[in-house]
């Protein structure tokens, strides 16, 4: 990264524009740059003025803070192969003035040698833009992440007038590091020093609370929703098959891993009927793996301007990149892409243009994202999808079997206080041929009101009258569900 910034400055670029909510990070790195560059230095910002720069840090202003063009008429009486970071010089671009006075600093500092860096954390105006050269700084690596939470944990010790202590093995540490990534470091220290006070140990117990407070830190940005993983693995019954292959496949992103040789795990696509605990699992893997989960929501991505659509997309999965390691969770995404498998479409070729985005990122993508995507209707999903090297694995979810229907119903009385061995699960399983889970977790919801406007317990008989009065989807769409499952035959392999 140094020597990019560097070959930009040497190239005689006369503006260079750095896009970043982390400024210390970036005016560090323009910093220890132009330094060993042995050029000159100077900053400004509206409120410090032009100071310059030297090895042990900005000296005292030769410009008053204030506006901005002061500063602008000043840069010519500076000798030449000097470089000049401006703070938030965004807004003050679309003055007239302060945009022509700039227009003629580049001409000016074409011929000196001499380069203006802005470091904004919104984006600049269209006016000034175009005659940028956009450099990235980019987001800590693991290194610098890992210093961080040691000097974190060493600054708390040192401070606190209780005894503070760390348990953490490499291994842990090394997940720590990877859950903190897409933060800065003043954001990362922030999250490992709550971490810490909640108990004075930083140790493994940690990670899920960490994991929490970058979810809650990020919140939810553009087309991403940052989704609580407050779901314990023995919540989601059956799919046996899935959770070992989710199982072998869970230190995939370790350092063991690549090492070994292993590529990040990709993702898995899963079909299925409705209601059959699809979504739940993604928040399970999230839960399980300690990381935190994403659901890209397909109904924000449309735009009603001309290629604004294609611009959430991007958008939403460059954020993915700067939060992984995550789970990204596209919750029915025959939806998002209606038209793509058609010919033609309705939408002016919107949702094909949008799918060839998403599976060229899918397949060129090497950050530690894990995809789960989750479908209902097979005859919308573009064949390409599903081809290997775009998913890990395609699972088809069938409708819960009669040992799985017992545990989906004593899982659902447990979480309403009920004891499971008061009921006779096997008689109601049998009696809920053809329900979901979802529909068995209603069956209680429902059981539950009736019995409780009789003021009495609830009891078999509240739960098999709620079953008789069920219609439950797989007698009511019985030939797509039939469809599904032909489909399914020798193209997937089976959740359960």
């Amino acid at each position: 990264m140094l020597d990019s910034l560097e070959l930009l400055i040497r190239a005689g670029n006369p503006l260079i524009a750095i896009e970043t909510t982390d400024e210390d990070r970036a005016t560090n790195l323009v910093r220890s740059v132009v330094l060993r560059m042995r050029q000159s230095l100077f900053e400004w910002s509206l409120t410090t003025g032009l100071r310059p720069v030297g090895d042990g840090g900005p000296n005292r202003a030769v410009i008053d803070g204030g506006e901005v063009m002061p500063t602008l008429e000043h840069i010519p009486n500076i000798a030449q192969r000097t470089v000049f970071v401006f703070k938030d010089l965004g807004p003050h671009c679309k003055d007239a003035l302060v945009h022509r006075t700039l227009r003629d600093l580049l001409r000016l500092c074409s011929r000196t040698k001499s380069t203006l860096i802005l470091i904004d954390a919104l984006p600049l105006p269209e006016e000034i833009k175009r005659f940028t050269i956009r450099f990235e700084v980019g987001w800590p690596d693991a290194a610098e992440l890992e210093q961080c939470v040691k000097k974190t944990y060493q600054k708390i010790r040192d401070e606190s007038q209780q005894n503070v202590t760390a348990k953490l093995r490499r291994k842990e540490l090394e997940q720590l590091v990877q859950n903190l990534r897409g933060l800065s470091c003043a954001e990362a220290e922030r999250v490992v020093a709550a971490a810490i006070y909640a108990d004075n140990t930083l140790s493994a117990d940690d990670l899920q609370s960490i994991v929490e407070g970058k979810r809650t830190l990020l919140g939810s940005a553009g087309c991403l929703e940052a989704i609580a993983a407050d779901v314990e693995p023995d919540q989601l019954a059956g799919l046996a098959n899935l959770k070992t292959w989710l199982k072998r496949r869970r230190g995939g992103f370790s350092k063991e891993a690549r090492e070994f040789g292993l590529e990040s795990p990709r993702g898995m696509l899963m079909l299925g009927v409705p209601g059959c605990g699809k979504s739940l699992c993604a928040k399970v893997v999230a839960s399980e793996w300690k990381m935190p989960l994403l659901r890209l929501d397909p109904g924000v991505l449309y735009n009603k301007f001309i290629g604004e659509t294609e611009s959430q997309l991007r958008r939403a999965l460059l954020q993915a990149e700067a939060m992984a390691p995550v789970v990204l969770w596209i919750d029915e995404i025959e939806k998002a892409f209606a038209s793509a498998s058609g010919e033609g479409g309705g939408d002016g070729g919107l949702s094909k243009r949008m799918f060839g985005t998403l599976l060229s990122w899918m397949q060129d993508h090497r950050h530690p994202i894990f995809i789960i995507a989750t479908a209902n209707d097979i005859s919308a999903l573009p064949p390409e999808l599903m081809r290997k090297g775009r998913f890990d694995e395609v699972f088809f979810v069938d409708l819960p079997s009669q040992h799985v229907r017992e545990q989906v119903l004593a899982i659902h009385l447990k979480r309403r206080n009920r004891d499971p061995a008061n009921y006779d699960l096997p008689r109601l399983a049998e009696a809920a041929e053809h329900f979901s889970g979802s529909e068995l977790e209603q069956v209680i919801v429902s059981a539950l009101f009736s019995a409780f406007s009789q003021r009495r317990e609830l009891a078999d008989e509240h739960l098999l009258e709620e079953i008789g009065n069920t219609r439950p989807l797989a007698l009511m769409m019985e030939e797509r569900i039939h469809e599904l499952r032909g489909w399914a035959h020798n193209r997937c392999v089976s959740a359960d």
